[in-house]
């Protein structure tokens, strides 16, 4: 039991499907302290919409973007307006389970490490597509060798940090870029990070998967730009 606070911050884009649903699961994490914080980053397909009507009284925040920002974008956004003391990624999707909040965060909270990454690889067999798993192994290793990082799974989702850190890091990033440039400016402060295994669900593109080659590109970009 602790009576410091975790700020979940849940960027969305077109999840009509899964954002309730997603809610509810992070709802029920076994966290003591939380605060819920959705970024609706321009969605078009309605998800504003249940946002407003059915979110807003069940969560903290909800942040409605002017302008689609991307993954990167909306999680500035989420990150600036938090307030607890330590702040974990989630996306709105069902690929990650709140119930495992717990295995991320409590190293943070017991001032153990300053930032935790969730590995879906981390001495369990690999889920996902084949192309998907080679091209994230690739990215980590290659982001491996720029930030002197030992990490099994660069582009997770959940990643926590501490509040303060997280706020102090400009993010420039507005796609998925935003995963190796965090890693490489974290790095850069000379603080390690911690892994520890997760569970996976992945979803595939015909179920709203939406990063792409062309996020792949960007990736191979970011890691060398941001840890130069």
């Amino acid at each position: 039991m602790t009576d410091k606070v975790l700020s979940v911050v849940i960027p969305c884009y077109n999840e009509r499907e899964s954002v309730l649903e997603i809610l509810e699961k992070v709802k029920a994490a076994p966290i003591d302290h939380m605060e819920i914080i959705v970024v609706d980053d321009k969605s078009t397909d309605g998800t504003t919409e249940i946002l407003k009507e059915k979110v807003e009284p069940l969560v903290d925040k909800v942040i409605y973007q002017e302008v689609n920002t991307g993954k990167g974008g909306a999680l500035r956004t989420g990150f600036m307006a938090a307030t607890g003391d330590v702040v974990i990624i989630q996306d709105a999707d069902m690929e990650y389970d709140p119930n495992e909040y717990p295995l991320v965060v409590n190293p943070i909270f017991e001032g153990k490490a300053e930032v935790v990454y969730g590995s879906r690889f981390l001495n369990q067999k690999a889920k996902g597509y084949l192309l998907n798993r080679l091209a994230n192994k690739g990215l980590t290793i290659l982001s491996n060798l720029f930030t002197h990082q030992k990490l099994t799974d660069m582009e997770t989702c959940y990643k926590a940090f501490k509040r303060e850190l997280i706020q102090s890091i400009d993010i420039e990033e507005q796609r998925f870029g935003f995963e190796p440039e965090i890693t490489a400016k974290i790095s850069k402060k000379g603080i390690k990070i911690q892994e520890v295994p997760i569970s996976y669900y992945p979803r595939s593109n015909a179920e709203g998967k939406k990063i792409g080659f062309s996020d792949g590109v960007r990736a191979l970009h970011c890691i060398w730009h941001y840890s130069r």
